[in-house]
């Protein structure tokens, strides 16, 4: 059911708070989310971090003080935030907000085992992934 009203449900607010680094989202179920701008930016639902497949996923790092300069609406069904690092390809819906809000401490701590399983620390810069799409691995976030 809650996969259900994450689909279903509508944002009534979406405010960035810069000082704080979180976006924050009410929707009209009645929840309400404060995603940290770190969780969203190694979440992100493009291809360039999801991969084109499973096992493609590649594993962000350095991420920790990244902003939103900018977002962007999609429709009436998602938003493009624009991150301080150049990343603007993710399409963000409200069920996948929903979801990463819902979910985001079970989230952030697949991704702090992500990164212990990699050897890599969370401010550790990006290395580009491996040719042949190996990018690290089982995603850290829920499929887009």
């Amino acid at each position: 059911m809650a996969d259900q009203q994450a689909g279903m449900a509508a944002p009534q607010s979406l405010t960035v708070h810069g000082a704080s680094r979180v976006l924050e989202i009410a929707f009209d179920d009645g929840a309400s989310f404060r995603i940290p701008f770190e969780l969203l930016r190694v979440c992100s639902p493009s291809a360039e971090v999801q991969g084109h497949g499973p096992g493609q996923e590649v594993l962000q790092t350095g991420k920790r003080d990244v902003e939103i300069t900018a977002i962007e609406p999609v429709g009436n069904y998602a938003v493009k935030p624009v991150f301080s690092d150049g990343h603007q390809s993710g399409l963000y819906t409200w069920p996948y907000l929903y979801e990463l809000g819902r979910d985001q401490e079970a989230l952030w701590q697949r991704y702090l085992q992500r990164l212990a399983d990699a050897g890599v620390d969370r401010d550790a810069p990006m290395v580009p992934p491996r040719r042949g799409g190996d990018g690290g691995g089982a995603g850290a976030c829920g499929a887009p």
